[in-house]
């Protein structure tokens, strides 16, 4: 994959996540995806974020930062969001929160296959 496909590729998974389009996450995400070193597979993964979703119902993810140098992608994603109970530890409670979380996929055979993801909790518990 070129620079300019693996990031169209990326940005149509974060297309696909925005609008929930769950069914059509394989067409991004290998069947056997690993998150954070853990095989989760396909089913683990979306139900890692349909788990989000159901916690955050205005989840939006927007792309702060892309670098592209395949077969990997980094992302800096931006989050500005209204959890509907506890988020990272902290009772966010309905209140409007921003955080980034700075990622990085590895993909395999077109789709990402492996996942690394840091997530800024400390910016939540700071706006509380």
């Amino acid at each position: 994959m070129t620079g300019d496909v693996i990031t169209d590729c990326y940005r149509g998974y974060i297309a696909c996540l925005n609008s929930r389009n769950w069914p059509e996450l394989g067409r991004f995400v290998h069947d056997e995806v690993h998150y954070n070193g853990k095989f989760v597979g396909l089913d683990g993964y979306r139900q890692m974020l349909e788990g989000d979703v159901q916690a955050i119902p205005d989840l939006q993810f927007n792309i702060g930062l892309l670098i592209a140098e395949p077969p990997h992608v980094a992302a800096q994603l931006r989050f500005a969001c209204t959890p509907t109970g506890d988020l990272f530890g902290y009772a966010v409670n309905g209140k409007q929160v921003a955080f980034t979380e700075n990622v990085f996929y590895e993909f395999g055979e077109g789709k990402i296959r492996n996942v690394w993801s840091v997530i800024d909790k400390a910016a939540v518990g700071d706006q509380l």
